[in-house]
């Protein structure tokens, strides 16, 4: 048998330590992916990302709707007015029905009496 340069002794004992190394690495990801998902992971990290992008700028919205609505005090009331509006149009909708059948039911109560159900069984 030839003996071996230290030189490729050397190598391999890296080349065994990265394997090692790799090894664990991917039973360590293993693990954790039994754990949580990789669709689970994502989605966490996209929500995150999402939210912090959308909380920013809801706050930079919030600072400028303040400065505008200094101004104009009128255009807000009115805006504010048309949301609530538009969040109660069911109830509003509802209560015009109502009004609209009970004024109906009065207009066509003549006052006279109901005509008399006719008598069950046989006339003869």
């Amino acid at each position: 048998m030839t003996r071996l340069p230290d030189r490729f002794i050397e190598d391999r004992a890296l080349r065994d330590a990265a394997r090692a190394v790799l090894v664990e690495d991917i039973e360590n990801l293993r693990d954790s992916l039994s754990q949580q998902g990789i669709a689970s992971r994502v989605s966490s990290g996209v929500k995150t990302t999402v939210t912090s992008r959308l909380s920013a700028g809801v706050r930079d919205l919030m600072a400028e709707l303040r400065e505008q609505a200094g101004e104009r005090k009128g255009l807000v009331a009115l805006l504010v007015g048309a949301i609530v509006l538009f969040f109660a149009r069911g109830a509003i909708f509802a209560w015009l029905e109502e009004l609209l059948t009970e004024t109906d039911d009065d207009d066509t109560d003549d006052g006279a009496d109901p005509p008399a159900a006719a008598p069950e069984g046989d006339p003869a």
